[in-house]
């Protein structure tokens, strides 16, 4: 299946909430329906708009067919992150450290129901990650999501601490890492 990316900084991403909610809509079908909280679609674009207020932020749309079917996004990690409060494992000296070069903060990779299996995932990933500068990414994921860790370990990420985002009724996640370089 031939993909196309549409790459958007945080201006244009602002514009396309639209896509965003729906592509958000049509991935996350179970959670949403579970009924928690912080998987509501109000809650997920609320993140949205505050994540598009910071510096370097890009979106990456996937399309097959000319409809979008996924998305990804990110930003570099600033001097004064909140990113690493919640920290619930010791890492190591100097590990947070940020500086807005030295880590890529990987938010999200989404992709709907109908291509959910088929590389699209991997290919946003790549997409996002491709030609970035900082010397590492980061990411948070469930520990029982087990097919996205199994793929982010597939991926080359490894798990650097456990961490609960200082946001309210947020999962304990694992922190992963991965070198860009």
């Amino acid at each position: 299946m031939p993909l196309t990316f549409t790459h958007l900084n945080r201006d244009a991403a602002r514009e396309a909430v639209e896509t965003v909610a729906d592509i958000y809509q049509r991935s996350y079908v179970e959670r949403i329906a579970a009924g928690a909280p912080f998987y509501t679609v109000e809650r997920f674009m609320h993140r949205f708009d505050l994540y598009t207020k910071r510096d370097g932020f890009e979106l990456v749309i996937a399309e097959a067919d000319g409809a979008p079917i996924g998305q990804s996004f990110g930003w570099p990690l600033p001097a004064d992150t909140a990113w690493w409060k919640g920290l619930r494992t010791e890492v190591p000296h100097g590990f947070t450290d940020e500086d807005g070069h030295r880590t890529f903060a990987l938010s999200e990779i989404m992709v709907t129901e109908p291509y959910q299996g088929q590389g699209v995932a991997h290919a946003l990933h790549d997409e996002l990650l491709k030609g970035r500068p900082e010397e590492r990414a980061t990411l948070l994921v469930r520990p029982d999501n087990v097919a996205a860790y199994a793929a982010y370990r597939r991926w080359g990420w490894h798990k650097a601490a456990e961490l609960r985002p200082a946001m309210t009724d947020a999962p304990v996640y694992d922190a992963l890492i991965k070198s860009l370089r």
